[in-house]
């Protein structure tokens, strides 16, 4: 068994994305400037955008945060889109979700520039993306895709399977890895919470991915011998006697599970680490006209 390490990768393509950075530079371009829209106080996107901001510090991204109370009216958050659509000096940006409930999260992610939609949720982006057309690919399917590549996992022929069947992660994940190429050409199966006797499926995964939000779901039973699996689920439980009285576990049971994988992500430190990596990559794709032309 060898674990996944989403954290080595990610540094790794930290260093890589930084050099390039150094080149444009010294070449007389521009650094990538990326910005985020936040919306309200919300502890955990206050931290997501914390972690983006240092990020790009680190690769040596300009990165800008734009503030705005929860009071902000629809109207006036398209306006903002707008002006930064029509900015060239800005290459890419995010409008940091969840959003207040007055304000309709589909009508922003649409009102974005699809060539600077660097979290590769507009829908041009992800119709480019079924299709294998050049797109920004959404944070966390970019991630595992990178983490099978780095790794240099065989995908050619082999079941996967997919649980769970978001937009976010499941279905361009399953899309992703059924089209042609490397990593790629894998025979996929999507299960969700309707499918029937789901270890029928489970057990026969060469390649397993769950990205259900259920903690522990997958135990020892449902994986079959030499599996990859790939665990997006990461959920807070309470911990009574450990020192944050909480700790994160993912969807599948590790402890019970990890004997029986080739490779397996751990939770924390598996894809996660990848997520924000993704959102430098798509960004420096933009500021190089790489996807648009």
């Amino acid at each position: 068994m060898e674990l996944l390490d989403g954290k080595r990768i990610a540094d790794q393509i930290k260093v890589e994305i930084a050099s390039e950075v150094e080149t444009i530079k010294r070449n007389g371009g521009t650094p990538p400037h990326l910005v985020a829209i936040l919306v309200g106080h919300d502890g955990a996107s206050e931290t997501y955008v914390g972690h983006k901001e240092k990020a790009c510090a680190q690769v040596g991204f300009k990165s800008q945060v734009l503030r705005f109370e929860d009071s902000i009216t629809e109207v006036q958050l398209l306006e903002k889109i707008q002006k930064l659509n029509n900015n060239p000096d800005v290459d890419g940006f995010i409008v940091q979700m969840p959003l207040p409930k007055h304000i309709d999260e589909q009508k922003v992610i649409e009102a974005i520039d699809p060539k600077k939609d660097v979290d590769g949720f507009h829908p041009v982006n992800v119709g480019r993306m079924n299709i294998g057309l050049p797109a920004y690919v959404s944070a966390t399917p970019d991630g595992i895709v990178e983490l099978i590549r780095r790794y240099n996992i065989p995908t050619a022929g082999k079941h996967c399977v997919v649980l769970g069947r978001s937009n976010i992660v499941g279905r361009p994940i399953a899309n992703l890895l059924s089209q042609k190429g490397y990593p790629g050409d894998c025979t996929v199966t999507i299960c969700h919470s309707r499918t029937p006797n789901l270890k029928e499926f489970t057990t026969t995964a060469d390649i397993l991915i769950v990205a259900l939000g259920k903690a522990e779901f997958v135990t020892a039973e449902m994986v079959k011998e030499g599996a990859v699996v790939i665990d997006v689920g990461i959920t807070r439980v309470e911990a009574p006697g450990t020192k944050l009285g909480w700790k994160l576990l993912g969807d599948v049971k590790f402890n019970e599970v990890a004997s029986k994988c080739s490779y397996i992500t751990p939770v924390p430190g598996g894809v996660g680490p990848l997520t924000i990596v993704s959102l430098l990559k798509n960004t420096l794709k933009a500021a190089k006209k790489e996807v648009y032309g």
